[in-house]
Formats: structure tokens, C-alpha cells, sequence
């Protein structure tokens, strides 16, 4: 499950990407082996879209939660897969032609342009239903409360309170301009809600106590604003062959951002300042919280 890391990160955080990357695309393996049946296309549709790139930030924000409190980095896998079903699922359905219409992801042809849309929203379908199924296995937590703690605050932050809800807010967007605050409020519901999500299922594995949670809440709310206006900075600058997907959609569709409305240089300096107050959060945890900085610091660095 080792892998060499990235020369270009930290040391703790390259070593720490490396690590979580095989073993999400390990359990991926395992868990999605194709069967000698009609299911075939199906699974292997999953595994298209599920197996290998991706920056595994959402699993390794959990691995990293965990780390304050003790959770064993096996527990701690276990609830990062979990969350990477619901990424992977989310990404698939955005790219289908009734959402995003793209036709790249991750260096790859998307689902529905490799196998089919039909088969695309089935695959989508079934790594959502896998993230519960994972959750409410016993290698999770021995005490049932906890993995249903765990499904309970997944579910919410995936459906229309969440991710899900910050989608229709999206497509909603197309109809009209949008200010700072409606941006700020979408991204809060479609990229942050899983952010904090991960960042609180170490905490709730390892029986945080209320206030060390409030600072991971903090702490994460600023991430995830952060990592959006990267995302922004990323379509008007990036590299499509780098970034793995097609770039400035929504400058071409007239969509406001970050960017947009505040440019380049200034969204940068929100980014840094996001980053610096999300770090500040961590204060109470010491130099136990340093992969955590290293995240919030990569999470506007980054190139894809």
C-alpha cells in the first residue's frame, strides 16, 4: 500500500497523499472486483470512475482528523472511501450531459462518454449506495451510535442540505447574475458540506469532545472556501492536461465566481487569508495538527 511521494510537497504531506492514494485504489479493487454476470458493465464502470487519479484530499482530511485522537489509520480509510464513493458519484453525475456535459475527468474520458449515460447514472447511483454500506460495516466502529452518527451527518451533507443542494443552486445560477454571498453560499453547500464532513468523522471516530469539534468546524469551513477559489484560480490559469479536465466552462457560459468578480489577484489573497484563519483553528491541538496546516496550505498551491 506504499507508494513513493511527491518530491514537490512536504514531506509529511507527500508520504501522507501516497499512502492514502494506494489505499483508497486498493479498497476500490477489492471491493469492486467485476463478476462473471450481467453486473459486469456496471462494475466496471465503477472502477473506470473510481479507480486511480484524483488528489484523495476528502480521505486524507479523515485520515488526518483521525491522527488528533488515536483512530487507527485502518478506521480512518474505511470512512475516507466512504466519502470518496460520494465524490466519485457526484463527479460522475456533473459531468453527464443533462448537468456539466464534460467528456474529461481525471485524464479520462468521463463515464457516460466511455460506457454510456445510462450506465453512468447507474454507476453514480451504486458508489452512493456503497459509501452506507461501507459506514455501517463493523470495521468502522464498534459502537453502533457512532457508524450511525457517521451515516446521519454523510447523508445530510450529500442530499439537498448539502452537496446535492448546492448542485441545484448551480444550475440555478445559469438564470441570473450572483454576488459574493449567493457564491459563497453554493460553494458552502456543494464542495464544503463533504470538506467539513470529513474533517469531523476523525473527531466523531475518536470521541472529540464538543469544543475540539467546534475548532475542526472552523477549521474546515475555511478550507473549503479556500479550495473553491483554488478551483477558480485553476480554471482561468490551469493546465487542462494537468488539471485533467476541461477548463473555463463557466467563463464561457457566463457564470460569475470567485474570480470573476473579485480577479485574480484578489481572490488569491482571500485564498491565503481562508487558509491562514483555517490554521488558526488548529492552534488548540498543537504540532499534532500539522498535516492538517500542510493540507490548508496545498489546498490553494496545488495544480489540478
Amino acid at each position: 500500500m506504499s507508494s513513493a511521494p511527491n518530491p514537490h510537497l512536504p514531506t509529511q504531506l507527500g508520504q501522507s497523499l501516497a499512502w492514502v492514494g494506494a489505499g483508497i485504489d486498493q479498497l476500490f479493487d477489492e471491493l469492486l472486483a467485476v463478476p462473471d454476470d450481467s453486473r459486469a458493465r456496471l462494475i466496471q464502470a465503477m472502477r473506470h470512475a473510481a479507480i486511480g487519479g484524483g488528489k484523495r484530499l476528502r480521505p486524507l482530511l479523515v485520515c488526518a482528523s483521525g491522527d488528533l485522537f488515536g483512530v487507527s489509520r485502518a478506521a480512518s480509510l474505511q470512512a475516507g472511501l466512504a466519502v470518496e464513493c460520494i465524490h466519485v458519484h457526484s463527479l460522475i453525475h456533473d459531468d453527464l450531459p443533462c448537468m456539466d456535459d464534460d467528456d474529461l475527468r481525471r485524464g479520462k474520458p468521463t463515464v457516460h462518454v466511455a460506457f454510456d449515460e445510462s450506465t453512468a447514472i447507474l454507476a453514480g447511483d451504486s458508489l452512493l449506495a456503497l459509501a452506507f454500506e461501507i459506514l455501517a460495516g463493523a470495521s468502522i466502529h464498534p459502537i453502533a451510535d457512532v457508524c450511525a452518527e457517521l451515516v446521519r451527518d454523510l447523508a445530510f451533507a450529500a442530499g439537498a442540505s448539502g452537496m446535492a443542494g448546492g448542485q441545484m443552486l448551480d444550475l440555478l445560477d445559469d438564470d441570473g447574475p450572483s454576488d459574493i454571498e449567493a457564491i459563497a453560499r453554493l460553494q458552502r453547500l456543494k464542495t464544503g458540506a463533504l470538506i467539513a464532513w470529513c474533517v469531523e468523522a476523525g473527531a466523531i471516530l475518536g470521541g472529540a469532545t464538543a469544543e475540539q469539534r467546534t475548532s475542526l468546524r472552523g477549521y474546515a469551513q475555511n478550507l473549503g472556501l479556500a479550495f473553491q477559489i483554488a478551483d477558480d484560480l485553476l480554471d482561468e490559469d490551469g493546465d487542462p492536461a494537468t488539471v485533467g479536465k476541461r477548463l473555463r466552462k463557466d467563463a464561457g457560459r457566463g457564470k460569475e465566481t470567485f474570480v470573476s468578480l473579485l480577479g485574480k489577484d484578489r481572490a488569491r489573497q482571500q485564498a491565503e487569508m481562508l487558509v491562514d484563519q483555517a490554521i488558526d483553528h488548529l492552534r488548540s491541538f498543537g504540532e499534532s495538527s500539522s498535516l492538517l496546516a500542510e493540507i490548508a496550505r496545498f489546498s490553494i498551491d496545488r495544480d489540478r
